[in-house]
């Protein structure tokens, strides 16, 4: 199908969505992307973008061209569109998969869907959410069939931000429809945009596909940050040891670790998989569960080694300055999404300390508002007690604080002196 005169409408500009934007108007798609956050519409609207791998000149061009509109509302623009990426967060909520931005996306469409539409579900979620919950809603909504009035699929995102390797064209795209036709219209849509479409014989597979790459990332992780913790009390270079591990050239793929796990995918998807099986099976996902809690208690373990640090400088966390260095989740991104940050900024506060952030990626909006926002300069390092490294973004001169009590947890400077390794 040509991309020429089909209307493809986003729903969620964020981190997934507007790269698919941007790509859906390179090859020739006319797009309307649709924010319901109305400082993210206006900003794109106004050419300026807030994602990293997407750059203002991008989106200005796309707007220039007429083929892009943002919005921040499903107006008469989206009425009878030909294909539509449902691409909003799916959060837990105490614990359980809340899908309500998905159901509100579907009803929405479903409003404006007319027959021969096509509906994609990128949002990363539990198996059996689109033919048991998005599709439902659709049919219900627009009075119309699926299968036979319109076409459904899921396409699990796989997005990376800030890898300049395998950006969103370069990743193979896993893609799935409700039937066969279904099958056909999002391989259709997708292979337009990326190299290489894989598709899979259904939804369910899709979608398990997605909760299955971040649950093997996510267990990995929590075996390192273990073998991590368990290597300092033993007086063992864990870094050290993985680095040699990895010269294997079978067997094994290097895992490092961190002061935790944050964004929407691995605190977030390994959790999906696991409601899912306890509440079809009755059964608990014994990998998971153990998972979640070696990884939910790293920045724990992070406070606890900074208040060691400090003990035997002679001085109590409470009223002592400190300096935490990247607060987002991910080298070189803004995004602090279940960021480990959080936590950490939590138990510190709560012990009494003073902190200061330096991460120029992270927006003004998204600051917490008990951490004071700073520059690293050699003007700064005076005045702070200690600091710990938790992302080690690009442009940031870390070897200033290697004068200063320091405890880095991405093995960034590497240890000695005031430094010391998680």
């Amino acid at each position: 199908m040509s991309a020429r005169n089909q209307t493809v409408v986003i729903v969620g500009q964020g981190y997934v969505g507007l790269p698919v934007a941007m790509r859906a108007v390179e090859v020739g798609y006319d797009v309307i992307g649709i924010d319901v956050d109305v400082r993210r519409s206006s900003a794109l609207q106004e050419g300026r973008s807030y994602v990293e791998d997407v750059p203002d000149a991008q989106v200005r061009r796309a707007l220039a061209s007429g083929q892009y509109v943002a919005t921040d509302c499903y107006d008469s623009l989206v009425e009878g569109f030909d294909i539509a990426v449902i691409t909003v967060p799916t959060p837990l909520r105490d614990a359980a998969p809340d899908l309500s931005y998905v159901e509100q996306s579907a009803a929405s469409l479903a409003e404006h869907l007319r027959p021969g539409g096509t509906i994609i579900l990128e949002s990363t979620t539990y198996p059996g959410t689109t033919d048991e919950l998005v599709l439902p809603i659709l049919e219900r909504v627009s009075g119309l069939t699926a299968g036979r009035d319109f076409h459904l699929g899921y396409s699990p995102e796989r997005i990376d931000p800030g890898n300049a390797t395998w950006g969103f064209v370069e990743t193979p795209k896993v893609v799935s429809g409700i039937d066969a036709a279904s099958l056909e219209r999002v391989q259709d849509f997708y292979g337009a945009l990326v190299d290489t479409t894989v598709p899979v014989s259904g939804t369910r597979e899709a979608e398990l596909t997605k909760l299955l790459e971040n649950t093997f990332r996510h267990v990995n992780i929590a075996l390192v940050n273990e073998l991590a913790v368990f290597a300092d009390l033993l007086g063992v270079d864990v870094w050290e040891s993985i680095d040699a591990a990895a010269t294997k050239p079978f067997g094994f793929m290097k895992f490092t670790p961190g002061p935790g796990v944050g964004g929407h995918c691995l605190p977030v998807d390994p959790s999906y998989l696991s409601w899912q099986v306890k509440r079809s099976l009755g059964r608990t996902f014994r990998f998971v569960e153990l998972a979640n809690d070696v990884n939910d208690h790293m920045p724990d373990h992070v406070v606890e080694r900074i208040a060691g640090m400090l003990n035997d400088a002679g001085r109590p966390v409470r009223g002592s300055r400190i300096l935490l260095a990247g607060l987002a989740y991910k080298k070189n991104s803004g995004d602090t999404r279940e960021a480990p940050s959080a936590r950490v900024i939590e138990l510190l506060t709560c012990m009494g300390a003073e902190l200061i952030g330096v991460d120029a990626h992270v927006e003004d909006h998204r600051w917490p508002t008990s951490v004071i926002r700073a520059d690293l300069t050699p003007a700064l390092i005076p005045t702070i007690h200690a600091a710990i490294v938790l992302t080690e973004h690009e442009g940031v001169d870390l070897e200033l604080l290697r004068g200063i009590p320091t405890l880095d947890t991405r093995n960034t400077l590497g240890a000695g002196g005031s430094v010391v390794v998680l």
